[in-house]
């Protein structure tokens, strides 16, 4: 008989702490999700808009430069063609492997400063981007998100996000804005 009644008080123990655990469970908060367009902040983050400016405005100086310099080779290259006539056919010769030799180190230089440029370029764009991821994860932690998600149209880890989900416009708007104060 005690062993039946120990039972019957073991069970509503157990049902008990059942019935709490059903409860406390069923209280909790759902977990926090959003998702962002990473295409659309990148593309029109003011930062990133600026740094290509910047750099569309070095490519064409670099293009004015190299323009110049090649129409001065060329002009040079053909000074040495209308005087080769008149030379005699060593030193025209030699004068022809030494364009030769000027034109090669004339496109290595332009090559080395069209690499740096791009570079540098990239280096910046590279900063931008992990500036942005920093910026949505603490954007997440201050605002109690469990997961922002990011999509793009080359790859996307959202392929449905309800509308008052998606942070981007949100994010995208108060990144310009601190931008725009420092």
């Amino acid at each position: 008989m005690r062993r039946i009644l120990n039972f019957k008080n073991n069970m509503k123990v157990v049902s008990v702490i059942a019935v709490l655990f059903i409860l406390v469970s069923s209280c909790q908060e759902p977990e926090k999700v959003g998702f962002v367009d990473n295409g659309e902040i990148i593309n029109n983050y003011q930062e990133k808009l600026d740094i290509e400016e910047k750099y569309k405005l070095r490519d064409e100086a670099f293009t004015k430069r190299t323009d110049s310099i090649s129409r001065a080779f060329q002009l040079e290259a053909q000074d040495f063609q209308n005087k080769s006539k008149s030379m005699s056919t060593s030193n025209a010769q030699k004068k022809y492997e030494e364009l030769g030799q000027k034109q090669q180190l004339l496109q290595q230089q332009i090559q080395f400063e069209q690499q740096q440029l791009q570079q540098a370029f990239n280096t910046e764009i590279d900063s931008v981007i992990v500036k942005v991821k920093n910026y949505v994860k603490t954007y997440g932690k201050n605002n109690g998100y469990t997961f922002i998600f990011g999509t793009s149209d080359a790859a996307s880890a959202v392929m449905y996000g309800e509308e008052e989900k998606d942070l981007t416009k949100i994010i995208l708007e108060t990144l310009n804005n601190n931008y725009k104060a420092n």
